[in-house]
């Protein structure tokens, strides 16, 4: 198996035909990965996290043409999630596009929805304008710059000042050979629109399996973005993410975040609210079982003044799985008049589960709105009694009393096929 060396990044950007200037940005980023020691829990952001469990030594990138093109993928995945039909579809398997189709319409309006290779090859200015520059940095730590020496596959979403892209866009990951690097960077300029759905789903296997990726969402001036990432790995996989959404003067991103799957993810969610009348909202909804362990790590910036943030993650949690939730709103220095918020709910359906709850301020403005709420709390066994004497059965009720919980996050996500996905996964969980 083909390890992390400088060899293997040359190797897989020649096998890709990329030009000079996305190798020279390999190499740098390798530089950084092998002078950056992997992360401890001597680490802050790392203390709950412990990877001495990691199999590292049977891990290494994924050069094209791995991937089984052939494989079968499931009915359900990139099914219409919904009202209005899609006006754009990528699959890919293993970073490897099997499926793609843009809407006439969509082209005509000066949209680009392709995948990240094909951007790098036919849109250069752009990519290397907004790759891993604006967003995420591969000097944010190794799990960074080993996604900028090695990604492969991912999606770019480009849509030009004042276009409205009426038409939803959706891609789907399906991961085999359990390897998988992909970067989702979407761009969106002053006074644009778009809608975008991301999923990522494997099957669960013995052989483990890696997926280092990340997410930049860039929003401009009065434009609007929202973005659901939908993450449903098989437990055979480990997850470290870096994502980051950037908010221009008056604009708006609605970011939908579910996480259902992997062994461990480890998950850094940064919004920053760049310019006075920037609105971000980050909803997050995740359901743990057996022994996984969600670590995820989000800050609110408010770097100027004016800025409205909300923050609600939910999730239930059985057997011996263990969540982690590390929140931070910071106002930075001038940023007065800003509303903050953010809360996290538990909900425990096993004694054996465990869940850190942190969330956090950091004030340097003195006319600021911020608050934090965190809780975690079982089922109510009255509620259940309550439902079964009225001839419910127990397993029903559960169910019942769950969708109960996550109700008032499922409220926020705008598309019933979204809800409706979500919420069939979780009762699939509760078994």
């Amino acid at each position: 198996m083909t390890t992390f060396t400088k060899d293997a990044v040359k190797k897989l950007s020649a096998s890709l035909n990329e030009p000079d200037w996305m190798l020279d940005f390999r190499l740098k980023a390798f530089e950084v990965y092998e002078n950056t020691p992997m992360p401890t829990t001597k680490d802050e952001a790392w203390r709950r996290t412990n990877l001495r469990l990691l199999p590292w030594n049977e891990f290494g990138p994924s050069i094209n043409g791995d991937a089984a093109l052939d494989a079968e993928v499931p009915s359900f995945l990139g099914e219409q999630l919904t009202e209005d039909k899609t006006g754009g579809n990528l699959l890919q398997i293993d970073g490897v596009t099997k499926r793609y189709d843009l809407s006439d319409e969509l082209k005509a309006q000066g949209v680009i929805f392709c995948d990240m290779h094909t951007a790098v090859t036919q849109h250069p200015d752009l990519v290397q304008k907004y790759f891993m520059t604006e967003g995420v940095h591969v000097s944010e730590g190794k799990f960074a710059a080993l996604h900028g020496a090695f990604w492969r596959g991912g999606t770019f979403l480009y849509v030009p000042r004042n276009v409205r892209a009426d038409a939803p866009l959706h891609t789907v990951l399906w991961s085999v050979n359990g390897r998988t690097f992909t970067h989702t960077l979407a761009v969106i300029e002053t006074g644009a629109e778009a809608i975008f759905m991301d999923e990522y789903a494997s099957a669960d296997g013995e052989v483990q399996g890696l997926h280092n990726g990340v997410v930049e969402l860039l929003v401009g001036d009065n434009a609007s973005l929202i973005y659901a990432g939908l993450q449903d790995f098989g437990t055979n996989v480990w997850q470290f993410n870096h994502e980051r959404g950037r908010v221009g003067r008056d604009g708006k991103l609605d970011w939908v975040t579910s996480i259902m799957g992997t062994r461990l993810t480890k998950a850094f969610q940064t919004l920053e609210l760049d310019q006075p009348g920037s609105w971000g909202r980050m909803s997050g909804i995740f359901f743990t079982n057996g022994r996984q362990h969600l670590d995820m790590d989000t800050e609110q910036n408010h770097n100027a003044s004016n800025t409205v943030s909300d923050l609600l993650y939910k999730g239930a949690l059985r057997e011996k799985s263990r969540v982690v939730w590390q929140g931070m709103i910071r106002a930075r220095p001038g940023s007065q008049k800003i509303d903050g918020f953010q809360a996290n709910r538990n909900l425990m359906l096993d004694k054996t589960a465990r869940a850190d709850s942190i969330p956090g301020l950091e004030i340097e403005a003195d006319d600021v709105r911020c608050t934090h709420a965190s809780a975690v709390g079982k089922l109510d066994e009255e509620e259940i009694f309550y439902l079964m004497s009225r001839g419910i059965p127990r397993q029903t009720a559960v169910e019942m009393s769950v969708q109960g919980f996550f109700d008032p996050l499922m409220r926020r996500i705008p598309f019933e096929g979204i809800r409706t996905r979500i919420f069939d996964r979780i009762v699939e969980k509760i078994g």
